[in-house]
């Protein structure tokens, strides 16, 4: 069932200037990877709330929320049960090795982005 936030992916102006503002509101660094040129992961001090990845805008990219990831136990049944509902513009699960989770990205009628995430054995 999709379910609890897992992180909310930001495309800023500046990676590391939201960065630094994250931190007074309270969150640290989890980690940086280089997914998507650089992604820098934040999570609440307290560990109460969702991950934020944060990106650099590039190209044609504007700031703002870039999409909304939901964690899921099975990236696969989900995948299933979405494309029987009728979910639009549904991509199958792949590996990001990277950030070592399966991920599936789908949208909304609006055009918004949404995504699946399994941390696998996590």
């Amino acid at each position: 069932m999709i379910g609890e936030i897992d992180h909310v992916e930001i495309e800023a102006s500046d990676a590391e200037e939201m960065a630094d503002f994250m931190k007074k509101l309270g969150y640290e660094e989890h980690r940086r990877t280089e997914h998507h040129g650089l992604s820098i992961e934040l999570v609440p001090a307290d560990g109460d709330g969702p991950l934020f990845e944060l990106h650099t805008v590039e190209g044609e990219e504007v700031p703002g929320i870039n999409h909304i990831a939901f964690g899921v136990d099975d990236v696969e049944a989900e995948y299933e049960q979405l494309q029987e509902a009728g979910v639009d513009d549904l991509v199958e699960p792949y590996f990001v090795e990277r950030t070592g989770r399966t991920i599936c990205n789908f949208r909304d009628p609006d055009g918004r982005r949404f995504q699946l995430v399994d941390e696998g054995d996590e």
